[in-house]
C-alpha cells in the first residue's frame, strides 16, 4: 500500500469554525476522515498532518522526498510568500499536488500567487474539501 502525506498549514486545523462562508462547515477531523477513506479505497494508507510551523511543514516535505512518498499539500497562507516551502517541494522525488478549499483568484489579491505550483505535479482549487479528494484520486492516475 503506497503511503501519501497530506499535510496542512496554517489555520487549516480550524476548519468547520474558521470562515464558513469561505470553507464550508466540514470539520478538521471530518477532512481528516474523508481523506483517509477515499485513500484506502485508493490503495493509499494516507496520513494527515496540520500544523502552523512553517518549519515543521517543510521537515515534512524533506521526509516525503526522503521516502518517496507522495504528497498533498494545502500550504495555506505559506503558498503565497515562503521560499522555504516552495525549496523543499522542489526537492519531491514523488508526485505532489497542491490543493485549496477555496479559488484563490476568486478572492483577494495577493491569493493570486502561488510559489508552489511551479514545482507541483498540479494543483486543485476551488472544490471545498473535496478538493482533496480529487487531489488523491489524481495521485492514483498517475504513472509510478
Amino acid at each position: 500500500m503506497t503511503k501519501v502525506l497530506v499535510l496542512n498549514g496554517p489555520n487549516l486545523g480550524r476548519l468547520g469554525s474558521r470562515e464558513p462562508d469561505v470553507y464550508g462547515s466540514t470539520s478538521y477531523a471530518g477532512l481528516v476522515k474523508a481523506c483517509t477513506e477515499t485513500g484506502a479505497e485508493l490503495g493509499f494508507d494516507v496520513e494527515v498532518r496540520e500544523t502552523n510551523d512553517e518549519g515543521e511543514l517543510v521537515r515534512w516535505l524533506h521526509e516525503a522526498a526522503d521516502g518517496k512518498y507522495p504528497v498533498v499539500i494545502n500550504p495555506g497562507a505559506f503558498t503565497h510568500y515562503s521560499y522555504a516551502l516552495r525549496d523543499a517541494a522542489a526537492q519531491r522525488t514523488a508526485p505532489l499536488v497542491e490543493v485549496h478549499i477555496s479559488n484563490p483568484y476568486a478572492r483577494e489579491a495577493f491569493r493570486h500567487t502561488s510559489v508552489i505550483a511551479a514545482v507541483a505535479s498540479g494543483t486543485i482549487a476551488g472544490f471545498g474539501v473535496n478538493s482533496y479528494l480529487l487531489a488523491l484520486r489524481a495521485l492514483s492516475e498517475l504513472p509510478d
